[in-house]
């Protein structure tokens, strides 16, 4: 069993910053890749960003390029994302998964957080 809890959402106003952070409770989570996700309301679960087991390889949305960060401290057992310079459109619910064979599909991952809100204000 892999239980996930996200952490760090909020409301923050443009081009603010927040740092959210995902624990997991797995005995091999040094094993497994990693991915943050996200929904708007009346949108599909879109991919944002990836990180590989050793934290060596990292993949992002387009969109988030430049200004998230997507790291990992497997001694904790935790993944985080750095947002910087944060826009209204970055407001969803933000989701922590892991991944089982793509890294860009929501469908391929095999255990998600709840979910910790970001609110972006213009």
């Amino acid at each position: 069993q892999v239980q996930l809890v996200e952490s760090g959402g909020g409301l923050i106003q443009a081009g603010g910053s927040l740092r959210l952070s995902c624990v997991a409770s797995a005995r091999t989570f040094s094993g497994y890749a990693m991915g943050w996700f996200r929904q708007a309301p009346g949108k599909e679960r879109e991919f944002v960003a990836f990180i590989s087991p050793g934290g060596g390889r990292t993949y992002y949305q387009d969109s988030v390029k430049g200004r998230f960060t997507i790291s990992r401290d497997n001694a904790k057992n935790t993944v985080y994302l750095q947002m910087n310079s944060l826009k209204p459109e970055d407001t969803a619910v933000y989701y922590c998964g892991v991944a089982g064979g793509s890294y860009n599909l929501a469908r391929d991952y095999n255990y998600w957080g709840q979910g910790t809100q970001v609110t972006v204000s213009s």
